[in-house]
């Protein structure tokens, strides 16, 4: 009998707990909603800021975090999920070059995002973008030791390598080593087994941590103010060494910035709902590519 209250009792908090979240989601979308209804339109949506960013729309903004996200991606997902192969697959487990490797992953999660951007200017601009201008440029002129687009997402990338390496790392440790034994005895090689059998059965927690990656990197501001974030920039970066603009740094300078936070209220919840759109939309495409990777599993 204590058991049976025990479980409907856990139940019931839980299904507390998730209403809870689901609520509260769904308060804060009504409410951004709300405060942007007023400017959200098509024009403000594929225009261009103007009149100081207080008219017009956000375009660049979007096309910016977006190219972001995706550079970001390409950069932290491969090298995320190659090191996590290589701790749970290959690496020893006592040895002193896997306990640094774990170590620095467990650092660098718990850095600031604000150091992530100061690494950034000191480390990708301000010594090998300045080291790539004087080896290339003839003239002097600045072209990578300056803020763009392709620091910014590395310096973004970095801050996320540890989501994909943790996540990625949790999904293979799930896959039972009789797979693995069951490869070894057919005479498959270990790399064999990995690209096979584990990857394979893997590939939805390799995409949780790209999902996971993309969250993250989306609504981050602070690794992206001195490496590339653009003020006001009423165009779209046409290479990978210019600037942009970024949803959530309009925000923050409409926010904090602006001459009367008052007057851009309604853009930047506008701005807000937006982003969260963004997110929402990268995370589920990438959702729909994890369900159609685990229905080519099964089939």
């Amino acid at each position: 009998m204590n058991n049976k209250i025990l479980g409907k009792s856990i139940v019931a908090v839980s299904a507390l707990a998730v209403i809870m979240i689901v609520s509260a989601l769904l308060f804060i979308l009504l409410e951004i909603y709300l405060g942007g209804r007023s400017v959200l339109s098509w024009q403000f949506l594929t225009g261009n800021p103007t009149e100081g960013m207080t008219e017009g729309g956000i375009f660049p903004a979007i096309v910016g975090t977006v190219l972001l996200v995706l550079i970001m991606s390409v950069a932290c997902v491969p090298i995320g999920t190659i090191t996590a192969i290589y701790l749970n697959e290959y690496a020893s487990k006592k040895s002193f070059f896997t306990k640094m490797i774990r170590f620095a992953v467990n650092t660098l999660s718990g850095v600031p995002a604000i150091v992530f951007g100061l690494f950034g200017l000191g480390f990708f601009i301000q010594f090998i973008g300045t080291e790539m201008d004087r080896m290339f440029s003839a003239d002097g002129s600045l072209l990578w030791g300056q803020p763009n687009i392709l620091w910014a997402s590395l310096t973004m990338a970095l801050l996320t390598i540890p989501v994909v390496i943790v996540s990625v790392e949790e999904s293979l440790k799930t896959v039972p080593n009789d797979l693995r034994g069951g490869g070894y005895a057919l005479g498959a090689t270990k790399w064999q087994v990995i690209r096979k059998i584990v990857i394979p059965n893997s590939i939805s927690g390799i995409l949780t941590g790209s999902i996971l990656a993309i969250g993250r990197g989306a609504g981050e501001v602070a690794p992206i103010l001195f490496t590339g974030v653009a003020y006001f920039l009423p165009h779209l970066p046409e290479k990978l060494s210019d600037q942009f603009m970024n949803l959530g740094y309009h925000i923050y300078v409409m926010a904090t910035q602006s001459p009367d936070v008052e007057a851009t209220k309604s853009i930047q919840y506008a701005t807000a709902f937006v982003l969260l759109a963004c997110t929402f939309s990268l995370s589920f495409i990438a959702i729909i590519i994890r369900y159609q990777f685990r229905k080519k599993i099964k089939e």
